[in-house]
């Protein structure tokens, strides 16, 4: 058995940023009044989206929410357990799929002219597929806001089409997952729970 020490070792960055974006990084479920930038969301942003998505489609939209009202018209729409960690962050952040993503293909997949074509007059198919792809990136989120030095805690227990209409009644966007965004406040951790093995959930052919 490999020790842990030749794995770490294994990685190109260093353990410390290994541990700050995974080992050591964890959900909040509180937070401090320390404030969110602008200029921070903008940083986290411009480097997660460097990451891929088929066909470069990057469908994924994000509203953010830090003011007063618009937390009040947000948290009637956040399941019970998740309303008080919501309104103690910062700033929260409503990642949703754009299922119109097509119409920027023109700008994203330019070597390919007719690549917005491949998907006009199938709204379902790209739904499923901006869902698939938007997921994606909200893992690459998660992972940017824990390189800015920040805390996240996403979640997925709130009423989608309840967000939706408050919110999106004007595009064609989609709640996927809600996520807060803030340094740990006071008890922020739950207990670390396992992780599977390796030998668990890799089969080699």
């Amino acid at each position: 058995m490999t020790s842990s020490v030749s794995l770490t070792d294994a990685l190109l960055v260093p353990q410390d940023v290994q541990d700050l974006l995974f080992r050591e990084a964890r959900t909040a479920n509180s937070f401090s009044a320390e404030p969110v930038s602008d200029e921070q969301l903008q940083a986290i942003y411009d480097l997660v989206k460097w990451a891929p998505t088929s066909m470069n489609t990057q469908p994924l939209r994000a509203l953010v929410v830090r003011t007063p009202e618009g937390k009040e018209r947000l948290l009637p729409h956040m399941s019970e357990g998740n309303r008080a960690k919501t309104a103690s962050a910062p700033v929260t952040v409503v990642l949703a799929a754009d299922t119109d993503f097509h119409e920027n293909l023109p700008k994203t997949f330019p070597h390919k002219p007719d690549a917005k074509d491949l998907f006009v007059g199938s709204e379902e198919g790209r739904e499923g597929f901006a869902r698939l792809n938007s997921l994606l990136q909200v893992g690459y989120f998660i992972i940017g806001v824990r390189a800015a030095g920040l805390a996240a805690g996403p979640m997925t227990g709130f009423d989608s089409a309840g967000i939706d209409g408050e919110f999106f009644a004007g595009n064609k966007w989609k709640s996927l997952v809600v996520v807060n965004v803030g340094k740990p406040g006071d008890n922020p951790w739950f207990g670390r729970l396992p992780r599977l093995d390796y030998d668990e959930v890799v089969e080699t052919v």
